[in-house]
């Protein structure tokens, strides 16, 4: 879309997926005029959110799920001071500026998440954003409750966006932003951006909300931070190609402070010979894992698959190349359904001998052969059952494998290559829970906000199924308080 040059606004969002949307809607709501930046198309608009199933760790819409608060405790830094942690029983303004701008995860933050996100649910329903299903996790009982936008992240950007669209807000699509303006002061003033139909411009605005999510999408800043590991990894859509990490480094690079686990990303298990959107492969259960030498390397079945499958995903990013593959048996068409634990539009190699399989796929064809008859040999008797924890369990066996041990021995064997995909990274950027971005001291930044990917605030593994409420909740946060910013012409 074309505009006058040096067109100002109260507040620029940068990033259009359910934060983006989020923020710029409750700011033009709040009274303020918005620009939204959006370096896709109009079609390809909404980052990893248009790509997303959407589920929401809730039992309903009312009540986030009973763990939480807990499983966001254990998971938000590491080796942090005790006396660190007491300190943020004090309002945050009393607290030490080491404590504010500490890269840990303030417990203010996720008891404001979980305040906030029923009344988040409530919002976007009252936009027109529909709530049904559970979205995708194969055939077992799930770890802990979720609800799910009806038709996904897509519904979302499309419901949201109309509104925005028909409450004035203007989006300009194509267009990156590229840095932050500040004033004599210090305060934000306006961005730096680079349009593809017009080259560089400047964009000035009383507030800035940065909502363009984590870095999963440049390579440099993945093997930057995560390490040479990051070299194999892949975003699990389209929509992640398009997260760059401009928004965390343009804040970096005038003082604000980091948060989140820059070395970790959310991991899930996809097929790579398929183009499709989120392939995840989730059948490898009731088989085994095997990397490219044809030996196990890690339990593929710990537990209930959607608590532990990250775990399992990085393990294989861990291996030679970053691949793995999964092994089944004839067995697996027995199971009613077992189909649900795969989306990969491709299907699995079949030959009737593993050499054949190893040969295909390019592993060890005798290393796995004798990894399967070891696996085979610590198998016992016991009552499989594929759609529980069966604590059917090898005995004697390195790495064990906890469930839905039962021998491989019913050709023709399946087999699917297997490598981590970089869901999102966790390394973003420290905020309050007004969503102002920190400086290095913990004082709140004129100006600039923060919202989604954007910011900082997984540690270790991922809480599953809480992205898109994040996005929601912080980002509506972020557009209230940026929405009190009039600094417009």
């Amino acid at each position: 879309m074309a505009h006058e040059e040096n067109q100002r606004f109260d507040v620029v969002v940068v990033g259009c997926g359910v934060a983006g949307l989020s923020a710029a809607v409750a700011a033009a709501e709040a009274g303020a005029k918005v620009a939204v930046l959006e370096r896709s198309t109009y079609d390809e608009r909404g980052g990893n959110t248009r790509y997303t199933t959407a589920a929401i760790r809730m039992k309903s819409e009312e009540a986030v799920s009973d763990d939480f608060l807990d499983v966001f405790a254990s998971n938000s830094g590491y080796h942090v001071q005790p006396d660190f942690i007491a300190a943020t029983v004090l309002d945050h303004a009393n607290r030490p500026p080491q404590v504010r701008a500490a890269s840990f995860t303030d417990p203010d933050l996720i008891s404001f998440f979980a305040d906030e996100a029923p009344s988040a649910i409530a919002w976007l329903k009252a936009h027109g954003v529909k709530f049904g299903g559970i979205g995708f996790y194969g055939l077992t009982p799930r770890a802990s409750p979720r609800i799910a936008i009806s038709g996904g992240g897509l519904h979302l950007i499309e419901v949201m966006t109309a509104h925005a669209e028909k409450i004035g807000v203007q989006f300009f699509y194509e267009t990156t932003a590229q840095r932050l303006l500040q004033s004599a002061k210090g305060d934000i003033c306006g961005l730096s951006v680079t349009a593809r139909a017009g080259g560089r411009r400047t964009i000035d605005c009383g507030a800035v909300i940065l909502a363009c999510g984590g870095f999963q999408g440049n390579a440099e800043m993945v093997v930057r931070y995560i390490g040479a590991k990051g070299r194999y990894l892949r975003p699990v859509a389209l929509g992640g190609y398009y997260d760059k990490g401009e928004g965390i480094d343009m804040a970096l690079r005038i003082g604000a402070a980091p948060a989140g686990d820059f070395a970790e990303y959310h991991a899930e298990p996809i097929d790579p010979r398929s183009g499709a959107t989120e392939p995840l492969v989730m059948a490898y259960p009731y088989g085994i894992l095997l990397n490219q030498q044809g030996r196990r390397f890690t339990d593929e079945a710990p537990g209930p698959i959607d608590a532990s499958y990250e775990t399992t995903t990085r393990a294989i990013a861990e291996q030679k190349q970053g691949i793995a593959f999964c092994i089944l048996d004839d067995k697996i068409n027995a199971i009613e359904n077992w189909r649900r634990c795969v989306r990969t539009d491709q299907p699995p190699e079949t030959a009737s001998d593993v050499q054949t399989l190893a040969r295909k796929l390019g592993f060890d064809g005798t290393a796995a052969e004798q990894t399967i008859a070891e696996y085979n040999r610590a198998c016992r008797a016991g009552t499989f059952n594929p759609f529980a924890l069966d604590g059917l369990a090898t005995e004697g066996l390195t790495p064990d494998k906890s469930n839905y041990a039962v021998p491989l021995d019913n050709p023709p064997f399946h087999a699917y290559p297997v490598i981590s995909s970089n869901t999102f990274t966790f390394g973003g950027l420290k905020v309050n829970t007004d969503c102002q971005v920190l400086n290095a001291d913990g004082d709140a930044m004129p100006g600039l906000f923060a919202a989604g990917e954007t910011v900082g605030i997984y540690y270790g593994k991922y809480p599953g199924a809480t992205s898109v409420l994040r996005g929601a909740v912080f980002g509506r946060r972020a557009g209230e308080r940026a929405g009190l910013v009039k600094k417009s012409g």
